[in-house]
């Protein structure tokens, strides 16, 4: 009766849970500014009698969601941040829905399952590292496994996650008229230009795996004005953070170029937390295999050995750190890849809304299978 009990209690609010991703894809917020998405969440995890901590991590658009009292300690990771211009383009309107639904459900059997179920509100997935700034505070120290579904054009159990870094690298120079005096100014977007184009090349020697990825932040106030500051904003990605860390010294490299060609002072600049690569616990993710195909899902880029999508998440950190899983919930695009307007559209169509339904009842029932598989209880508790 427990999976009855667990779709029974989805089922009952599944259009809230539908009205909340729409609600969330409606108001884009940035990273950790999601003050109404995050409320939203949260109120509606109090109103099912969870009982509901504001503001942790001194982080006011997180939250922690908790009901039970059991021995397994589950958290189910809820983000809702958005992209700028994009708004909701990776589907966070689904995961925060679908995890809230999750969670719901599970408080439902908490008891006869022996659990503690926790909903963690996670902020600025896209660039900040919410949920690292959650692992800083000790959030996950007492949790047992972490689980999440991400919305994505094709069904996958895993993608390859990439180790990224976010930052800024800025030049200083000097203001001149660009006609009358231009050699009494110091260029500061030729500076960006210069290591735009060292990048560039870099680009070919760049092992498997390597990738480098920019936008022009700031390049000067006026055409005739020689530009005293410049910037751009960089993200370098690698398999591991061993790797990183070695095509970090090569950017560095293109970006003192910039510098000792025009003169111009150079300051690089991190965002938020640096993101791991990935390790997927594979005996929970059996277990979402089978929850997620009994819905339907289908797994057959996996069985044929396709390429794995890559991506970066902060969820990757959790996986460091406690047994976790992040599988990939197929909605339908025509065509279209997460980041694109047309993936936003996607996001609220009926099938995004089914995608909300299943996966609250995948994440649910892959939890059901994790607490009464013996072997895997007992190492997750710490035993053998």
């Amino acid at each position: 009766m427990t999976r009855e009990s667990v779709r029974a209690a989805i089922d009952a609010i599944s259009g809230d849970l539908v009205s909340l991703s729409h609600f969330i894809h409606a108001h884009p917020e940035m990273g950790y500014e999601e003050y109404l998405s995050a409320e939203a969440v949260a109120s509606a995890a109090e109103d099912a009698g969870f009982i509901l901590e504001r503001g942790i991590a001194e982080l006011p658009t997180a939250f922690r969601a908790t009901s039970g009292s059991g021995e397994l300690r589950v958290v189910l990771c809820a983000e809702y941040d958005a992209l700028p211009d994009v708004g909701h383009a990776c589907g966070h309107n689904i995961i925060a829905a679908a995890s809230l639904g999750a969670a719901i459900g599970l408080a439902a059997v908490a008891e006869e399952l022996d659990l503690t179920v926790i909903l963690l509100g996670t902020p600025s997935e896209e660039g900040g590292g919410g949920k690292i700034d959650l692992i800083n505070a000790g959030y996950f120290n007492d949790v047992h496994a972490a689980l999440m579904i991400h919305p994505w054009p094709t069904e996958r159990l895993e993608a390859t996650c990439l180790a990224v870094d976010h930052f800024d690298v800025t030049y200083e120079g000097k203001e001149a008229h660009a006609s009358a005096a231009p050699w009494e100014g110091v260029n500061a977007l030729d500076a960006v230009t210069i290591a735009q184009v060292a990048v560039s090349l870099l680009r070919q020697q760049l092992r498997p795996g390597d990738q480098v990825h920019s936008i022009v932040t700031d390049g000067g106030a006026a055409a005739n004005i020689i530009p005293r500051r410049a910037s751009a904003r960089y993200m370098a990605r690698s398999v591991t953070a061993t790797r990183l860390a070695q095509l970090r010294d090569r950017l560095s490299g293109c970006f003192e170029a910039g510098a000792r060609a025009t003169g111009a002072r150079l300051s690089v600049n991190e965002i938020g937390s640096a993101f791991s690569h990935m390790e997927s616990d594979p005996a929970i993710l059996a277990h979402y295999r089978v929850a997620a195909e009994e819905l339907g899902r289908s797994f057959s880029l996996d069985d044929q050995a396709e390429a794995k999508p890559t991506l970066s998440t902060d969820m990757a950190n959790v996986s460091l750190v406690v047994p976790s899983i992040h599988p990939l919930l197929a909605i339908p695009t025509q065509g279209a890849v997460n980041h694109q307007p047309e993936f936003t559209a996607a996001c609220i169509t009926p099938e995004a809304d089914q995608a909300v339904i299943d996966g609250a009842l995948a994440l649910a029932n892959t939890v059901i299978s994790v607490a009464t598989d013996n072997a895997l209880r007992r190492r997750l508790l710490g035993g053998k």
